[in-house]
């Protein structure tokens, strides 16, 4: 059975003897516990980057950086177990990953008119310019 843990108890162990990070959301997996002590001289990024994250819930972070299939394949010698999150907190972050996901195609539109408007523009100069 997987270790739970709660980001109270992950926040406590913030120092760079004593690391753990939560990575993971509900489309990767879930959040999960890792125990990145031993990894901190290693990290290719440098320790500072994990210390800047150390007890929290690191899972943007780690996203935004790009991770390669490889550093995820990696990551996985220091899981520990998984993030408890009740359910009103768990609820609530999907509530917040759907309007996130939504507003993403919402903006889409926007800039696809200005295209659209664009090239009719350009279109219409060089009609102009044949007459």
């Amino acid at each position: 059975m997987t270790k739970t843990y709660t980001l109270l108890e992950v926040s406590k162990h913030n120092a760079e003897d004593d690391l753990w990070l939560v990575i993971g959301n509900a489309t990767n997996g879930g959040p999960r516990v890792y125990d990145v002590t031993k990894y901190v001289d290693d990290h290719p990024g440098g320790a500072e980057v994990l210390m800047d994250a150390a007890g929290t819930d690191a899972d943007d972070l780690f996203e935004d950086i790009g991770h390669s299939k490889d550093a995820r394949t990696q990551l996985e010698a220091f899981v520990i177990g998984d993030l408890f999150e009740d359910p009103a907190e768990k609820a609530r972050k999907a509530k917040e990953e759907e309007e996130k996901a939504a507003g993403a195609a919402a903006g889409a539109s926007p800039m696809l008119i200005v295209v659209i408007v664009a090239v009719i523009a350009v279109a219409a100069y060089f009609a102009m310019q044949q007459k």
